[in-house]
């Protein structure tokens, strides 16, 4: 071991969030307390991706399985540090009086920390874990500790928007976005360095006069946008008509929405999948229910219906909008009405739906924010021939105990798909609920 490298004591939330985290710390040497394993050993049976990581984890350190986990550790990979294995130890008299929950999980996992870095001065011992109340505990008691931060999104402030605005435009290349199929090569709208990926959306403006426009990489052109509407909703703004190009386009089978309440994302998702409902077996409105409480569900009374109704709510309250928009003898409410009948759109947790096959579905994951980087990898890598998938959320608004701005799965998404030709996202910014709506979101 280099005088630099570290030794990092693992929390059990560190393994359900990524069950491979053991090969993410290069030359350092990992400790896993045997109070992690029995937490993980809780955590096996289940479909949540949760259940999924601690299952993974134990396949992966039964691959390793030796005396050596429990005798000084074992070697991960030839360019790794080792990994062992620390029992239970008696509780240190510095933590014994600061801390009485002896037997509280994280209060035992913190004590093998400390005990091991007291008894070894010389190395530099490090409690990860993604619960900043354990890493202030540790830290009040003259511990290092820190966040699992691999998959991270760095440099936040900087996310990829999925559309800008562009002054001072040349008059002939803005009069030819309006002639023709409105194609036009991006040389004649703009520097050759000004810096777009692909299937990026433009505002382009030349004194009072503007064009809506998307950028495509592989022929180098700009593409104007025609304003359009879906199942009778109307976008309201250019980043709404942006967001409903890419939801209706069938080229792009991947697209993200993010913004503040308010911005009409799950509303413009929903239009547009019942617009296009033809060229889909099925429409599948889900999201994960994450309680405000963190508690499970299965505390609240009632059947499993019951108890999932109010987090399931918001996306009834998106398609009564535009059901609204109809009378009850319209044909288009009579659709509505039928569909949900038969199953052609669907409104469930996300839960229930992994697993599934997703061929020829228009998939939409609302409160996509609080889901974590892997699980959205699940969802997307299930997409069969066909489908199309959106994912819509507020990364300021994340109910997810362990998540934040950078590390959850939207964030992500939107970081590593960027530019990509099957893949489109808009940031919403503007608000329309009302005006009441915007102040809140703004000042509150």
């Amino acid at each position: 071991m280099t005088a630099e490298s570290k030794i990092f004591v693992l929390d059990t939330n560190v393994i359900l969030h990524d069950s491979s985290c053991i090969y993410n710390f290069q030359e350092h040497d990992i400790v896993i307390p045997i109070t992690v394993l029995e937490e993980l050993d809780n955590f096996k049976k289940g479909q949540q991706i949760i259940n999924f990581h601690a299952r993974q984890f134990v396949r992966s350190l039964d691959s390793l399985s030796s005396d050596k986990l429990f005798n000084g550790g074992m070697r991960i990979g030839p360019d790794s540090g080792r990994i062992a294995i620390r029992l239970e130890q008696r509780m240190h008299p510095d933590l014994k009086d600061t801390f009485p929950g002896q037997d509280k999980p994280d209060h035992r996992i913190l004590n093998i920390a400390y005990c091991m870095a007291k008894a070894d001065t010389e190395k530099s011992y490090v409690l990860v874990s993604k619960d900043v109340n354990l890493r202030m505990k540790a830290k009040s008691v003259g511990l290092m500790a820190e966040d699992y931060t691999t998959d991270h999104v760095r440099d936040l402030e900087k996310m990829y928007g999925g559309c800008r605005e562009i002054e001072d435009v040349p008059a002939q290349g803005l009069d030819d976005m309006y002639r023709g199929d409105g194609i036009v090569a991006k040389a004649n709208l703009m520097a050759d360095d000004t810096p777009l990926v692909n299937n990026e959306y433009i505002i382009l403006k030349n004194g009072k006069k503007s064009a809506l426009a998307v950028y495509k990489k592989n022929t180098d052109t700009v593409e104007r946008i025609h304003k359009s509407s879906a199942y009778g909703i109307i976008p309201r703004n250019a980043e709404q008509s942006f967001a409903l190009n890419a939801l209706l386009d069938p080229m792009t089978p991947l697209v993200s929405l993010t913004g503040k309440a308010g911005t009409g994302k799950t509303l413009l998702a929903l239009a547009a999948a019942l617009e296009v409902r033809k060229h889909y077996h099925q429409i599948l409105l889900t999201r994960p229910i994450v309680p405000l409480s963190n508690k499970d569900i299965g505390y609240l009374p009632g059947d499993i219906n019951s108890k999932i109704s109010p987090y399931m709510q918001p996306l009834y309250d998106n398609l009564g909008v535009i059901k609204g928009q109809f009378s009850e003898n319209s044909d288009m409410y009579s659709r509505l009405k039928r569909m949900l009948e038969d199953e052609k759109l669907m409104i469930e947790p996300l839960a229930y739906i992994r697993g599934r096959s997703l061929v020829k579905k228009y998939m939409i994951v609302d409160e996509a924010q609080n889901l974590t980087p892997l699980e959205v990898k699940t969802i997307v890598t299930r997409a069969g021939e066909g489908t199309k998938i959106v994912f819509t959320g507020d990364i300021e608004q994340i109910d997810h105990p362990y998540l934040d701005r950078n590390s959850n799965g939207l964030s992500s998404l939107v970081y590593k798909m960027q530019g990509q030709k099957l893949y489109a996202h808009v940031d919403l910014k503007k608000g329309e609920r009302s005006e009441l709506a915007d102040l809140a979101s703004d000042l509150l």
